[in-house]
């Protein structure tokens, strides 16, 4: 079931319908069980297609009950491997193909973000943060909600439960309108802005890819416009869902987190993933980097070298968090270059506080010229890491890159770099001086000014969709 289609209105519509009809918690939560299976159901086209989730939901399930009662360390390290090997397994990674595979194609989409949130319980009924014993119902209701089924975003279960049914919705007109405009917000995201994005891609992609032998400065070209066209398309494309999942959600009484915080204003690599998809990120913060750095201070406790561990430990994060968005080797080269870009940005930070002092390195980064130079340096390699998402397969991947070679690379880094960089410079000089007549701002403001804002995106998004035939898919539902 598609967020953009028709099918998925009508089903939002029902379920809130549905939801409001009784105030009974025991009601209100069946309705969203049945909510989640129906979502679900709408993938499968033979029953023996979902066999496999439920076989992954079980595992897990039982996984937590076990740690319920058995809180040893040795416990929880079995039931984590135990439910890693099955989620590689059945995410089919192009690499384990030695592990074989089920003779029947079955449902995929979900089971990482469905990996995410059993292991955040796991880990928490471990430790003693999640006390309460929790039902099978309850299991089902928060590691398959409809909303966060597909992408996210990852909540804990402490805060779903919280609002599970509980949650009392008043539907005014003001709550109403809100949640309303930030879903056909979302949908301009998704339709207008991706989907221009996405077809301006789609033009250039087989240019780099295709045989030729176009000139030097051409392929740079060509290449940092469609690197830089592929990143508006996945920002528009995810945040957009992001937005319509958050605005359908507080209807419901679900108070989901938000995913992004303006990603493209970070002055460095680490900042971009404190406000790109910032439940991904805070996850494996929670339950890989602080472990991990825990544990090599424990091995290494000199605290000369604590600093450098850090480094480490961020490299190791981000090239899981690599790996994890998707199935193919050139993913490994994905996670390498988060690593690689975590790590040297931490020994950035580390070898200026050391040689200029804490207080002289906080002055320079406060700088313009160092704000512009950091954010345009950090959107660029991001932009081009993301080459390894829209060229998946490693044949095409390596074609490419040979064809740039180190001096294509540079010379697209540096263009797209100091197109960012201008691009702030400019957005700061002007953006002060953009602002409305106050009379323009009330009416802007006022009951008829808000439903005129609404009505005109929604009439842009017809109009778009109309024009290129189709909205685009919802890419981060492949990862």
């Amino acid at each position: 079931m598609s967020l953009t289609s028709p099918l998925f209105f009508a089903f939002l519509a029902g379920v809130i319908l549905a939801y409001h009809i009784s105030g009974s918690v025991r009601y209100r939560r069946l309705v969203l069980g049945f909510g989640n299976a129906i979502f679900i159901a709408s993938y499968l086209t033979d029953y023996i297609q979902i066999l496999p989730l439920l076989a992954f939901l079980l595992l897990g399930y039982a996984c937590v009950s076990i740690l319920s009662v058995w809180k040893s360390s040795l416990a929880l390290g079995l039931a984590v491997l135990g439910v890693l090997v099955c989620y590689v397994f059945l995410k089919r990674f192009s690499f384990f193909d030695d592990l074989g595979r089920l003779p029947f194609p079955y449902l995929t989409i979900g089971l990482s973000y469905i990996l995410f949130r059993i292991l955040h319980i796991m880990v928490d009924v471990h430790s003693g943060d999640l006390e309460e014993r929790i039902g099978p119902t309850a299991f089902f209701r928060y590691t398959c909600n409809f909303l966060c089924f597909v992408s996210g975003p990852i909540q804990r279960y402490q805060d779903f439960h919280a609002a599970d049914g509980i949650a009392v919705v008043k539907l005014d007109a003001d709550t109403v309108f809100r949640a309303f405009s930030r879903v056909v917000a979302g949908y301009a995201k998704f339709v207008i802005i991706a989907a221009v994005a996405e077809y301006a891609f789609s033009f250039l992609k087989p240019q780099l890819l295709q045989a030729g032998d176009p000139s030097f400065a051409k392929l740079c070209i060509l290449y940092a416009a469609a690197a830089a066209l592929y990143t508006v398309y996945l920002y528009y494309n995810f945040s957009g869902y992001m937005d319509i999942v958050l605005g359908s959600g507080a209807l419901l009484g679900q108070a989901l987190p938000e995913n992004f915080d303006k990603p493209f204003s970070a002055r460095s690599f680490l900042e971009f993933w404190q406000r790109w998809h910032m439940t991904l990120s805070q996850w494996f913060k929670f339950y890989l980097f602080n472990p991990l750095v825990i544990l090599l201070m424990s091995c290494f406790p000199a605290p000369a070298l604590t600093a450098y561990l850090g480094v480490f430990a961020f490299f190791v994060t981000f090239l899981v968090m690599g790996i994890w968005h998707g199935t193919t080797a050139v993913f490994v080269v994905y996670g390498l270059l988060m690593g690689a870009g975590a790590s040297i940005n931490k020994l950035w930070q580390v070898a200026c506080a050391e040689r200029l002092g804490k207080k002289r390195y906080r002055t320079m980064t406060e700088t313009s010229g160092y704000v512009y130079f950091a954010r345009g340096v950090t959107i660029s390699y991001f932009v081009l890491a993301l080459t390894c998402l829209w060229t998946p397969e490693l044949s095409d991947f390596t074609r490419l890159i040979g064809r740039l070679g180190p001096a294509g690379l540079s010379a697209a880094f540096a263009g797209i770099a100091l197109a960012f960089g201008l691009f702030w410079w400019l957005a700061d000089q002007v953006a002060p001086r953009l602002t409305a007549p106050t009379f323009l701002a009330t009416a802007r403001d006022s009951l008829v000014g808000r439903n005129l804002t609404l009505a005109s995106q929604m009439m842009v998004i017809v109009v778009v969709t109309t024009l290129l035939h189709k909205s685009p898919d919802f890419v981060y539902k492949a990862f």
